[in-house]
Parts: C-alpha cells; sequence; structure tokens
C-alpha cells in the first residue's frame, strides 16, 4: 500500500534517476523530466543506448552514475520495469516511483520484498511541488474523493 510518508520521503530527494526519456522527446517521460527539472530536481537520465536526450548526459545504467540518488522515477513499460527495479536494488537504490502504465506486480513485489519503498498508481506531478495549474484541480478532486493516499 502507498502512503503519503512514502510519497512525501519521494519528493523529497533532491536527486533522482530517471528511467524512461525517449530521444524522440514526445513521451511522459520527458514531460516528467523537464517538469522535475523546473521545480529543482538534480536529474540524472538512465538510458541503455542514448548519450545525449534533452541536452543531458545520459547514463547506460545506475552504477554509472557520478554520484548517488535518492531515488528512481520509472517512466517504462511494465514487462521492463521489473528489470529496471532489480537494477536500482543493485545499485543501492532504496526509492522507486512506478509511475501510472509502468507498474507490473512483478515489480512492485520485487522491491517490497528487497525493502525498497516502491510509490506505484500514482502521478508524480501531482504531488512534486510546486504544483502546476492543471494538477491543482486534479489532486483536489481525488482529495474529495477519498483517493489520496493517507
Amino acid at each position: 500500500m502507498v502512503t503519503k510518508a512514502m510519497i512525501d520521503d519521494f519528493i523529497s530527494q533532491p536527486s533522482l534517476a530517471i528511467v524512461g526519456v525517449s530521444r524522440k522527446g514526445n513521451k511522459f517521460g520527458n514531460n516528467a523530466f523537464k517538469e522535475l527539472k523546473a521545480k529543482g530536481y538534480k536529474l540524472y537520465l538512465v538510458h541503455p543506448s542514448a548519450e545525449i536526450i534533452e541536452g543531458q548526459q545520459s547514463y547506460p545504467n545506475f552504477k554509472a552514475l557520478p554520484q548517488a540518488v535518492g531515488g528512481v522515477l520509472v517512466v517504462v513499460p511494465p514487462v521492463q520495469a521489473e528489470k529496471v527495479v532489480r537494477e536500482a536494488h543493485e545499485a543501492g537504490i532504496k526509492r522507486v516511483w512506478l509511475q501510472q502504465g509502468a507498474e507490473s506486480q512483478a515489480a512492485i513485489q520485487y522491491g517490497e520484498q528487497n525493502g525498497m519503498s516502491v510509490v506505484y498508481g500514482k502521478c508524480i506531478l501531482m504531488f512534486a511541488q510546486p504544483m502546476r495549474f492543471f494538477h491543482k484541480p486534479h489532486r483536489w478532486v481525488m482529495g474529495v474523493l477519498g483517493k489520496l493516499p493517507k
């Protein structure tokens, strides 16, 4: 179960890795990267074959990152998510956010069974501050409907 404390802990991390930012620039991972960067996060892109994405250096895996990160945002198809979570665990990363559409039961179970904090079923842009105008009413509605984590 995802809790408010897990979400708050994840979004309080000053540096994050992101897996799932596209070279073509038209995926949700690219939008999340741009928004989180604008919010002041130190972001590291992880991509197995791209050296530069969105004008920023990309790293082939977590172990190649120049410094430790507080968590990883995963924005890949569910069939790839478990591999990403395993690699994050092997690299010592303790926090994972499986963006909506990236979650798989195998990835969630692996993370939880290995002591990782795994956020899933939630959009990071609904919680990272400051929140953009579009996300404010959406989050308010979720709160009214009782769908925000406690």
